[in-house]
C-alpha cells in the first residue's frame, strides 16, 4: 500500500493529478485582474467580459457609485440571471419528464 504523501509543489504531487492552470489577464471595469483556474482561458475571457458589461451598466446608470457598491449591484443583477436561468432549467426539466412519461405510455 503506497499512502506516501507529497507536497504539492513536488513532482509527483496534487498538481500532477489535476489539469494544468492557466492563467489569463482580463480587464473589468477598467481594472486589470490576473486569473487562474483549469478552464480554457477563452471560457475565462467570456465571463470576464460578461461581468465587465454588467458593472459597466451599473456604472453608467449609476456614475456616482463608487467601485464597491458597483461590484454588488453587478453581482446582484448577475445573481438574478442565474436565478432566472435556473428556473426556467428546472421547468424545462420537469417538462421534458412530462414528455418521457407520455411516450413510455
Amino acid at each position: 500500500m503506497n499512502d506516501k504523501v507529497t507536497h504539492p509543489e513536488q513532482p509527483g504531487g496534487w498538481e500532477d493529478r489535476f489539469e494544468e492552470i492557466k492563467r489569463i489577464t482580463v480587464k473589468i471595469y477598467g481594472e486589470e485582474y490576473v486569473l487562474k483556474g483549469q478552464a480554457e482561458p477563452a471560457d475565462i475571457e467570456k465571463i470576464a467580459n460578461y461581468v465587465d458589461r454588467k458593472m459597466q451598466l451599473v456604472g453608467q446608470r449609476n456614475p456616482q457609485l463608487p467601485l464597491s457598491k458597483v461590484a454588488v449591484l453587478a453581482a446582484l443583477n448577475i445573481a438574478e440571471d442565474y436565478a432566472r436561468l435556473h428556473e426556467d432549467y428546472e421547468n424545462l426539466a420537469l417538462q421534458l419528464d412530462e414528455i418521457k412519461k407520455l411516450g413510455s405510455e
